[in-house]
C-alpha cells in the first residue's frame, strides 16, 4: 500500500441508518470522473460509484472504461471526506464483465492484432483498475443489485464487504468463452471463498445464486432488491462514523494481513497501533466510553 495516509475531517455521524437519495450533495471541485460510465454520488462521508451502462448490464467495454472507475477510486481515496464507498451498479446487473461484442470485433479491453499488444493491453486497462481496487484505503461496500459475471464477479469479490440483492448471481465464466480469468480473478477468488470453490467456480464457470454466494461466504448478507441499496448505505454510513484515520490503517492492515506472514502482521500492527494511540479521535472514544456519552470524532 502506499505511504500516503490522507485522513477525513469533520465526521460527525452517529446513526448508521439513512436513505441515501436524500443526502446525496454535490463536491465543489472534487469526485468529478469525465465519463458517462462511472458514476459518483457523494453522502457525506460516503460516496456511491455507480457503473452506468445499463443498457449493457454495465459491460465494460473499454480501457476508458476502466480509467474511469480507477480515477473515481483514486480521487475518492485523496478526498480527506471520504470515509467510505459504496459500489454498485444502474439498472438490473451489477456488471457483466467485458463487452463481449468490443471483444469480437477487437475494439474493446480484449485481444489486439499480437499478443504482446493484447498483454499490454490487460495491463494498462483491467489489471490497472484491479490494483486501483486492491489499493484504495478506503472500505468498499459492495451493493451487487444483480448479475456479477466474469470482470464483474471479481470486481465484487475485491471489495471489502458484498451485500446481495435476491436477484444477485456470480460467476467466474471465462472458461466458458475459452479463456481465463485476465484481471486476477484466480487470487482474487481463492481469497475470497477458499481455493476449492474458487477452483469449482472458474473450472466450471457456473454461477451461485445469491443463496448460495452467502453460504460460500462471498457475500455477507442477502436483503430484498428493493432494501438493497438503503442497507448498502446504511453499513456505509456506520462505518464512517468510526475514527477516519484508523478506519484507513485497519483497512491497510486487513490487505496486509491477506500477503504477510503472522510475524510481519505483528509488526506491522504494533506500528498502526501506536499511530492510533496519538490520534485525539482515540482519546475522544476513551473518554465518551468512560463517560456513558456518544463519542464526537473529529476526524483527526
Amino acid at each position: 500500500m502506499a505511504a500516503r495516509l490522507p485522513y477525513p475531517q469533520g465526521l460527525d455521524y452517529t446513526s448508521g441508518t439513512i436513505i441515501w437519495a436524500r443526502h446525496v450533495r454535490a463536491v465543489s471541485g472534487a469526485l468529478h470522473v469525465n465519463s458517462s460510465f462511472v458514476r459518483t454520488e457523494p453522502a457525506g462521508a460516503v460516496v456511491r460509484l455507480v457503473l452506468n451502462r445499463p443498457e449493457a448490464r454495465n459491460a465494460i467495454a473499454s480501457i476508458e472504461d476502466c480509467d474511469a472507475l480507477t480515477a473515481a477510486l483514486e480521487q475518492a481515496q485523496d478526498d480527506d471526506r471520504v470515509s467510505c464507498l459504496v459500489l454498485t451498479g444502474a439498472g438490473s446487473a451489477f456488471c457483466s464483465g467485458g463487452d463481449l461484442k468490443a471483444l469480437r470485433d477487437g475494439t474493446g479491453i480484449g485481444p489486439k492484432a499480437k499478443p504482446d499488444a493484447t498483454c499490454t493491453t490487460y495491463r494498462r486497462g483491467i489489471q490497472r483498475m484491479i490494483r486501483a481496487l486492491w489499493r484504495c484505503e478506503l472500505p468498499i461496500v459492495a451493493a451487487v443489485n444483480g448479475p456479477a459475471i466474469g470482470l464483474g464477479c471479481d470486481l465484487a469479490a475485491l471489495c471489502d464487504l458484498r451485500l446481495a440483492g435476491t436477484r444477485a448471481s456470480f460467476a467466474s465464466s471465462f472458461i466458458k468463452l475459452g479463456l481465463i480469468p485476465g484481471d486476477g480473478g484466480a487470487w482474487i477468488l481463492s481469497r475470497a471463498v477458499g481455493p476449492a470453490r474458487a477452483a469449482e467456480m472458474i473450472l466450471t464457470g457456473d454461477p451461485l445464486d445469491a443463496g448460495a454466494a452467502l453460504a460460500a461466504g462471498l457475500v455477507s448478507r442477502v436483503v430484498d432488491d428493493a432494501a438493497l441499496q438503503d442497507e448498502a448505505m446504511a453499513l456505509a454510513v456506520k462505518i464512517a462514523s468510526r475514527p477516519a484515520r484508523t478506519l484507513r490503517l485497519a483497512k491497510r492492515l486487513l490487505r496486509e494481513a491477506q500477503q504477510q506472514r503472522l510475524d510481519d502482521v505483528l509488526e506491522l500492527s504494533a506500528a498502526y497501533q501506536a499511530l492510533a494511540h496519538e490520534t485525539d479521535d482515540h482519546r475522544e472514544a476513551v473518554d465518551a466510553f468512560l463517560e456513558k456519552r456518544a463519542p464526537r470524532f473529529s476526524g483527526h
